[in-house]
């Protein structure tokens, strides 16, 4: 049995959560930031203590976005031999691919390290950023759950050491320039493993259930009944 474990808010009643190693049921009481539960079966971390990781994680998102962003915009590196000048971009190896008809790996390589990475983060945002005014994005339930199978295509780090080992083997046979686009690269990786490591699913899982849903009708308070006198009458 599957339970998801609350961490999120620090006050209130104890949850009923399972382990998710021995499926002990256990009553998971609030935690305070940086403390944890364990199971007392099989000592397996069931919930840890966490203060607004939901917005650290959107903080970090967005700073991922923008290096996203400045790896396309410029060249990875600058190749120069015999008098010419050659620029690699990350869209640039999957249009070289495609043009030698190799498709399927072109469509690889195109998901893997642009796709997937842009879909993700903005997947998190789209998920992250309303739980943060209290609100709930329609099928933002949904979207978390897809976020985990797009998170395992994105291989940019992959993409980055093959980077850098052409520039090793192309070292002697051209004068190589890295680009700004490898830098912010460099970066994004750890600025996406950052976010990842600072998100706690069992807070966001709590927001969802606690949360408005945006453009939700709004519920009509019920009215109370009218009083009627014996003789049919509104009482006043």
């Amino acid at each position: 049995m599957a339970a998801r474990a609350w961490t999120g808010a620090h006050d209130g009643p104890p949850h009923l959560v399972a382990c998710h190693d021995c499926d002990l049921l256990i009553e998971l009481p609030p935690l305070a930031d940086g403390a944890a539960a364990r199971c007392p079966r099989c000592q397996y971390v069931i919930g840890r203590g966490a203060h607004e990781t939901i917005e650290r994680t959107v903080a970090l998102t967005v700073a991922a976005l923008i290096l996203f962003v400045a790896a396309n915009a410029f060249p990875l590196l600058t190749m120069r031999a015999s008098g010419n000048e050659t620029e690699a971009t990350i869209l640039s190896g999957s249009r070289i691919l495609w043009d030698q008809d190799n498709g399927g790996l072109a469509a690889l390589v195109l998901l893997t390290t642009f796709v997937a990475p842009l879909a993700h983060a903005l997947a998190m945002l789209y998920v992250l950023v309303p739980l943060g005014f209290g609100l709930r994005a329609p099928a933002a339930a949904d979207v978390f759950r897809w976020m985990g199978h797009v998170r395992v295509w994105s291989m940019a780090e992959v993409f980055v050491l093959g980077v850098l080992v052409s520039l090793v083997k192309l070292a002697d046979m051209a004068e190589i320039v890295p680009g700004i686009a490898l830098w912010a690269l460099g970066l994004l990786i750890p600025t996406l493993t950052a976010a990842m490591a600072t998100l706690d699913p069992d807070e966001v899982w709590d927001r969802l259930d606690r949360s408005v849903e945006m453009d939700a009708d709004p519920v009509e308070a019920p009215r109370a009944p009218e009083a009627v006198r014996p003789d049919g009458e509104a009482a006043p």
